[in-house]
């Protein structure tokens, strides 16, 4: 065991997205456990997101900097932090960079830098999971539909070896590998890719070829399974790998592989596990947050957009009445009473009355006594035929604490969408309310596309989640401000680590490294959080 009280360990971040693993481990304990020294990203909105974030971290304590962020963040006309802080930008430059792991030149890049940290392997973590388009189950569907795709050309099956490279080339005393649950399914040539991926990370050396190196055991941070070189996959429960969030403490059910690669000459046999918590619902993320209606895709006013609500809402009170649904009758009939009471559409820096302050660890986690505005809190345009099928399915869920499945749930007239396969089963899902009372589902990149699988609980608020909802439900603290446009901003969101996850990671990676235990904590700028 090392002593953690003299050192900061060195965390390198790889496909770090907009850095939710990284802001986990990086405000572990007093936020002086662990510390980012190096984090890759190919998108470009992602690394500035990821850049920001870097600053933020580095300049509490410095007043007058974290003032300009303050002031970046509550206004548009403030400066950029990166003109008033230099020194602490710049710092934040040399730790987020753009690369894109796998082409040759970046890779290249990617070992100098390594090399001019001047790494020492027992006290550095490696962190980040490769893109996951291939194996997730949806990717893999919908690629078998391309008659030109092959698996094995698909260079995406093995950006994992990306990761695993660097595990060879800096030795780390432990890493961290997350993925979708698809890959413990996923087969190229033949081969299950999990079982592959067990075996190489287990000997990172042999499995590239070069000989020698650190050994390491593949640790379930959930359950007391673990791989060791030699072991056979195929006699492991793969399904121990998998988180699923909502068990510990996360406003979502994410069920998602997470490896705990520990080197083999450390004194850790297994044993350490995340703690399970209490499940969070819905309205307990983000029930207290600004009521918004969304916005008319064509000629949208307040007026417009209250009128089409209502023409939708009466034609199915009265077509419900008729079938002698009453409790969906009576959510529509409430709800359509206080359309046009909700007004405002939120904006990327939405000034709005406070929060108040919670009390739970989640909220001690997201809140931010500092800031004025809700960011990223922008509603979406929607089709008008869509706004009927958002108040539909809200209301419905309220009725029948669930969310309405197929075309014949959706009888009721106007809900049908022009599709021709509409009555075929393959759309059950098509429109999805969250319920309040439970966990979200899964938060995807798909979000970005369109809202219709995150749809707003509230009828009268009619549309779908906004990205700081989704980034509530991924746990990322409320200062966390995203970058680019929205459709990126959501695919940040979306393809992230929940951070208070990553914190509960790094509480169990820290008692590994040292023997000793800290309490996980909040984001920064607030008051320690008891998780």
């Amino acid at each position: 065991m090392l002593d953690g009280s003299m050192m900061t360990f060195k965390v390198v971040d790889l496909f770090a997205g907009p850095g939710g693993l990284g802001e986990g481990f990086a405000a572990y304990g007093d936020g002086d456990k662990f510390g980012i020294v190096l984090s890759a990203e190919m998108e470009e909105s992602a690394h500035r997101t990821l850049t920001l974030r870097s600053f933020f971290r580095r300049i509490q304590g410095d007043e007058a900097a974290l003032s300009a962020y303050y002031n970046f963040c509550h206004s548009e006309d403030a400066p950029h932090p990166s003109r008033v802080a230099k020194s602490a930008w710049n710092d934040a430059t040399s730790e987020a960079h753009r690369l894109t792991l796998g082409e040759a030149e970046h890779n290249r890049q990617l070992d100098e830098l390594l090399d001019k940290a001047k790494l020492r392997a027992d006290e550095t973590v490696l962190i980040g999971g490769p893109p996951c388009q291939a194996y997730s189950l949806v990717g893999r569907a919908r690629n078998k539909g391309n008659e030109d795709y092959v698996a094995e050309d698909d260079h995406r099956h093995f950006l994992y070896l990306e990761y695993l490279r660097i595990v060879r080339k800096t030795q780390p005393a432990v890493f961290v590998m997350e993925n979708v649950k698809g890959i413990l399914s996923a087969k190229v040539g033949g081969r299950h890719v999990f079982q592959d991926i067990l075996r190489d990370l287990s000997d990172p050396g042999e499995a590239l070829g070069i000989p020698g190196g650190a050994k390491y055991t593949i640790h379930s941070l959930v359950a007391p399974i673990s791989f060791r070189q030699g072991d056979d996959p195929a006699a492991i429960d793969v399904n121990s790998f998998i988180i699923e969030s909502e068990r510990f403490g996360i406003p979502q059910a994410r069920h998602r592989v997470i490896l705990l690669g520990v080197r083999e000459d450390l004194p850790y046999d297994g044993g350490k596990f995340l703690k399970p918590g209490s499940a969070l619902s819905v309205d307990i993320a983000i029930g207290s947050l600004p009521q918004l209606r969304s916005r008319l895709s064509r000629g949208d006013s307040d007026s417009d957009w209250r009128d089409e609500v209502k023409k939708h809402a009466e034609r199915l009170i009265k077509d419900a009445s008729k079938k002698d649904m009453e409790l969906l009758v009576f959510e529509m009939q409430a709800a359509c009473a206080k359309v046009g009471t909700v007004l405002e559409t939120g904006g990327l820096r939405y000034s709005h009355q406070a929060e108040k302050k919670g009390l739970t660890a989640f909220h001690r986690w997201v809140q931010d006594p500092r800031l004025e505005v809700w960011l990223n809190s922008e509603t979406r345009s929607h089709m008008s035929s869509d706004l009927a099928r958002y108040f539909y399915t809200a209301a419905y869920g309220r009725a029948n604490g669930r969310t309405p499945k197929g075309h014949l749930e959706f009888a009721l007239k106007g809900l049908a969408p022009d599709h021709a396969n509409w009555e075929s089963g393959k759309f059950v899902d098509r429109f999805r309310v969250q319920l309040k009372d439970l966990p979200s589902t899964t938060v995807t990149s798909h979000i970005a596309k369109d809202g219709h699988y995150f749809i707003h609980p509230d009828p009268v608020q009619c549309r779908s989640f906004t990205v700081r909802e989704a980034a509530r439900l991924q746990t990322f603290p409320d200062n966390y401000f995203f970058q680019g446009n929205r459709t990126q901003q959501f695919h940040q969101v979306g393809n992230a680590v929940p951070s208070l996850l990553a914190n509960k990671i790094a509480h169990v990676v820290y008692s590994i490294l040292t023997g000793k235990t800290q309490q996980p904590t909040r984001a920064r700028s607030k008051e320690p959080a008891t998780v």
